[in-house]
């Protein structure tokens, strides 16, 4: 992909690249910018990617462990039990069956296999068999990641020690929308679930969904949550409004959102690994898929999501070639930390001291 850059966009970069913070005016070039501008904006997200973790660019996938009835009410979730929405409920699933598919996900390209549960934390039943799946996956040469929920360090240690590389705990949103979005537990348990895991010597997955009605300031002030609390790899998901749940009459974001979404992101997060995941064949669809890469993302997801179809991994091993990139080989997956850019922003929401 090749775009030429304004020198406006220029100034951005290399002030990025030189260790600087972006400014108020960096933030709102890449905000307000129009949509003709679109792969501009893209091209910028892409030049501090390249700078960050080179030509290489990280694969995921997950799988469904455990789905549905869920206790809690996130707006945006099939899987809450407070919705209508249609979507499979099934118990935590065979770690046998677990296994084949993080086999299956390793065959087409991915270096990383996440194990997700519905729910606010597995009894201890289901921690048992996400213990011994844990293990599984990680028998397949796959970093094994854990998405259930909240975890105690006592539990952390189990999983490190079963082979779990990474918890996954989402914040989903900003501080201040957060009551907009879910109402059956707070922002701070799943900020000190974020900082548990941290605390317990695990590397943290933590991000969010855009789309769900929250603003530029609301995003804002996620990424500076995040970079507060030190996350070092961040899952963005892009809302597909799904029937019987509160979001479910929503608007899907254009691509020109989505892209100014990742490019900030790529501003505000310079250290972090940047992974692109659920939605994204909403806001990139069809030509527009390359986008979704080129916009300074470190890593996407393939494969199907929780209960819906993905982008199949044929395509986007092809669009990578298109961009001159190349997949993440197991055990070199893209750098964690150590990116251009250590200040902090100025629009700074100061949560890490919250």
């Amino acid at each position: 992909m090749t775009t030429s850059l304004s020198a406006p966009f220029a100034a951005i970069i290399a002030r990025a690249l030189d260790g600087r913070a972006p400014t108020d005016a960096d933030l709102a070039a890449v905000i307000e910018a129009p949509a003709e501008r679109t792969a501009e904006v893209a091209a910028l997200g892409l030049a501090l990617k390249r700078a960050r973790s080179g030509a290489r660019l990280s694969l995921c996938a997950i799988v469904n462990a455990k789905s549905g009835r869920c206790t809690e009410n996130c707006a945006f979730c099939a899987q809450s039990a407070h919705h209508r929405a249609d979507a499979p409920a099934h118990s935590f699933r065979d770690p046998a069956e677990i296994a084949a598919a993080a086999r299956r996900a390793g065959a087409a390209g991915a270096t990383r296999f996440g194990i997700v549960s519905s729910g606010l934390a597995p009894d201890e039943a289901d921690f048992a068999l996400l213990l011994r799946a844990v293990a599984a996956v990680a028998a397949e040469g796959l970093e094994a990641d854990a998405s259930v929920g909240v975890l105690d360090a006592a539990r952390i240690r189990l999983l490190r020690d079963a082979g779990l590389t990474r918890v996954h705990h989402n914040l989903e949103v900003g501080r201040s929308f957060f009551p907009q979005i879910c109402t059956t537990h707070s922002y701070d348990e799943d900020v000190a679930a974020v900082r548990t895991a941290l605390a317990g010597g695990a590397r943290v997955c933590s991000g969010g969904i855009f789309g769900v009605g929250e603003g530029w300031d609301a995003r804002i002030e996620l990424a500076e949550t995040l970079r507060g609390l030190g996350v070092d790899s961040v899952p963005m998901n892009f809302l597909h409004p799904i029937p019987g749940t509160p979001c479910g009459d929503r608007a899907v974001l254009s691509t020109h959102e989505a892209v100014r979404i990742v490019a900030l992101f790529r501003l505000l997060l310079p250290d972090a690994a940047l992974r692109v995941c659920g939605g994204r064949q909403d806001v990139f669809p069809g030509p527009a898929a390359d986008l979704a890469l080129a916009g300074g993302a470190d890593g996407v997801m393939i494969g199907d999501y929780l209960t819906l179809k993905g982008t199949a991994a044929s395509e986007d091993l092809a669009a990578l070639r298109r961009l001159g990139l190349e997949p993440a080989v197991p055990g070199s997956d893209v750098p964690e930390g150590g990116g251009p850019g250590n200040g902090r922003s100025e629009w700074s929401a100061r949560e890490a001291e919250k």
